[in-house]
Parts: C-alpha cells; sequence; structure tokens
C-alpha cells in the first residue's frame, strides 16, 4: 500500500513539474510576441515589417514620409510620428535605412531613438553604414543602457518579401540568440559576424564583389552579343561553366533572358544604382583607412558613380548593362 502511495505521489510530483515547464515556456512565448518597433519603411523596411507582422508580433513604426507608413498601417502596424516615441513604446527595434547620416539622425537626434530608450531595449540596424558609425551608435545606446547590434542584410526586394534575406549580425555575443528571434522571422540565414561593426564589414565585401561581378556579367553578355550569340543561349552556356556566378544565373542584366528580375522590367526595383555607388563608397573608405589595394572596386566605384550622374540613379543597379549598351566608341582620329 505505502509503494502504491509513493508510486502515485512521484506520479503527481512529475505531472506538476510537466505543468510547470509548461507554463514557463507559454510565458515565454507571450512575451516573445511583445510589440517590435521599426524605423524605416522603404522598399527593404516594409516587405521585412510585414513579415514581423506574419509571424504574430505587434510592429511599432515610423517613417520620415508619411506616405510609406500607409499600407503597413493597414496591415495592422501602429504608426508614431518618431523614432522616440517609437522607443517609449517598443523595447526591441529594428532599423533600415538608407546611409551613415540617416542613422546617426534617427538614435541621435532631437527626436532619435536614444531620446526616450528604455533600459534593456535591443536595437537591431539593418541599414548598410560605415562600420565606424555602427560603433559609435553601440557606444552611444551603451550610455543609455541599451544593446545595439549592426545586422545588414544581403538578397535585395524580392528576399525581403519571401523572408528569404541573409543577415550578416555584429555585437555582443550573449545578445545574438535575441536578436536571431526576431531575424529569422525575416530572413533564411542569419550569420553572427562578430563584435560591433563586423556586420558591416561583411556587407561590404559582399557588395563590392556583387558590383564587380555584375559589371563583368555585363560586360560579357555584351560582348557575346555582338559577336552574334543568342542572349539566353550565352547565359545558359556561362551558367553551366566556370563564368557562372549569382548576376548570370540569379539576377541576369539582360532584357529578355530571365522573368522576375529588374532587366525584364525596364530595370525598376530591385536594388538602386545609388545604393550600390554608396556601398562601393564605403568599401573605398575602409579599405583606404586599412591600406587594403581594390583596384577593381575602385573602378567598380568610379562606373556606379558615373552612371548616376547620367540618368540610372533610381535604376536597379543591373542597368550597368544597358550603360555599356549606350557607350560609343570614340571615332578613331583621322590623319592629315
Amino acid at each position: 500500500m505505502a509503494a502504491l502511495f509513493r508510486g502515485s505521489r512521484n506520479l503527481l510530483q512529475r505531472c506538476n513539474k510537466q505543468h510547470v515547464h509548461l507554463v514557463l515556456v507559454s510565458s515565454r512565448s507571450m512575451a516573445s510576441k511583445t510589440p517590435v518597433g521599426f524605423i524605416g519603411l522603404g522598399n527593404m523596411g516594409s516587405p521585412m515589417a510585414k513579415n514581423l507582422l506574419k509571424h504574430g508580433y505587434p510592429v511599432i513604426a515610423t517613417d520620415v514620409f508619411p506616405e510609406s507608413c500607409k499600407e503597413l498601417q493597414d496591415e495592422g502596424a501602429q504608426i508614431l510620428d518618431s523614432p522616440a516615441e517609437v522607443a517609449d513604446k517598443a523595447d526591441r527595434i529594428i532599423t533600415m535605412l538608407p546611409s551613415s547620416p540617416n542613422v546617426i539622425e534617427v538614435y541621435t537626434g532631437p527626436n532619435g531613438i536614444l531620446k526616450k530608450v528604455k533600459k534593456g531595449t535591443l536595437l537591431i540596424d539593418s541599414s548598410t553604414i560605415d562600420p565606424s558609425v555602427s560603433k559609435e551608435m553601440a557606444l552611444a545606446a551603451e550610455k543609455m543602457g541599451a544593446v545595439f547590434m549592426d545586422a545588414p542584410v544581403s538578397g535585395g526586394v524580392g528576399a525581403a518579401s519571401l523572408a528569404k534575406l541573409t543577415f550578416m549580425v555584429g555585437g555582443v555575443e550573449e545578445e545574438y540568440t535575441a536578436a536571431q528571434e526576431l531575424l529569422t522571422c525575416m530572413g533564411a540565414n542569419v550569420v553572427y559576424c562578430g563584435q560591433v561593426g563586423t556586420g558591416q564589414a561583411a556587407k561590404i565585401c559582399n557588395n563590392m564583389l556583387l558590383a564587380i561581378g555584375m559589371i563583368g556579367t555585363a560586360e560579357t553578355m555584351n560582348l557575346g552579343i555582338r559577336l552574334g550569340l543568342d542572349p539566353k543561349l550565352l547565359a545558359q552556356i556561362l551558367n553551366m561553366s566556370s563564368g557562372r556566378c549569382w548576376s548570370s544565373d540569379s539576377y541576369n542584366p539582360v532584357p529578355g533572358v530571365m522573368e522576375g528580375v529588374p532587366s525584364g522590367n525596364n530595370y525598376q526595383g530591385g536594388f538602386g544604382t545609388t545604393l550600390m555607388a554608396k556601398d562601393l563608397g564605403l568599401a573605398q573608405h575602409t579599405a583606404t583607412n586599412t591600406k587594403t589595394p581594390v583596384p577593381l572596386g575602385s573602378l567598380a566605384h568610379q562606373i556606379y558613380r558615373v552612371m548616376c550622374a547620367r540618368g540610372y540613379a533610381n535604376k536597379d543597379f543591373s542597368s550597368v548593362f544597358q550603360f555599356l549598351r549606350e557607350q560609343e566608341e570614340e571615332p578613331e582620329k583621322k590623319g592629315d
């Protein structure tokens, strides 16, 4: 009889422990769905914020352009007037902004995040900016008791819409898991790179290679077409040969070769030439500071800067193919 009683008591204790465990897991799950702030609702930020909503996170957002907020508001997001107001309402905030000056303004400006940030707030910046600015923002956040991490992305607007971005994360390793929880809602790959600024370093290196690869693909396709090759056939051959790269097989710059890419839509959408020129400028700046030779990166930077001045600023960066096609050879000088 005593043995039966002990067995029943042990079973009851196990059931109670399981119940407590389930309650704790449930509480953590509920806590994880607390509001997430999102600042910057452009071509990339808007679909990223939408994916947070799809995963059940209440989103509190703002953007310098009110019209950018309407679509997200229609899907259930709360829209506020300033980054400071967002910081007052959320203890996890993601920023997706065009450049270093924008990031500095949003974090440290008169109506910036750090004016009303709460202690313990996790700040994740997915903008592509100078690594030194990320470090400055991390120090400023630390003084306010908050944690700043840089988490720039690769993949473009299409990947942002499909939640297939790659995030390159820099910051305090102990906070990585908390950041990863949110980033996996918006991306297929989340990679921890090291201390603050290393995420930006990885992104800058990636985009320098992307620009070089796109220019090389555009030059190759243009040469092949002038030699009489069908562009689709040439792309097929490249993609089964050693010249294959992302620009040739996933984002071909020649109109009509692929569907669903900017070259098939007059180079609208995608990743703008202005932004590519900006990222190459960051690569050039960091290369100069570290005394690193980047001859092809420098040439790519020059080409995209010229494109910006020639009417390609708002077109996708794959429009370098069109730019090359429009370049006319200088007529040979005739002798006397």
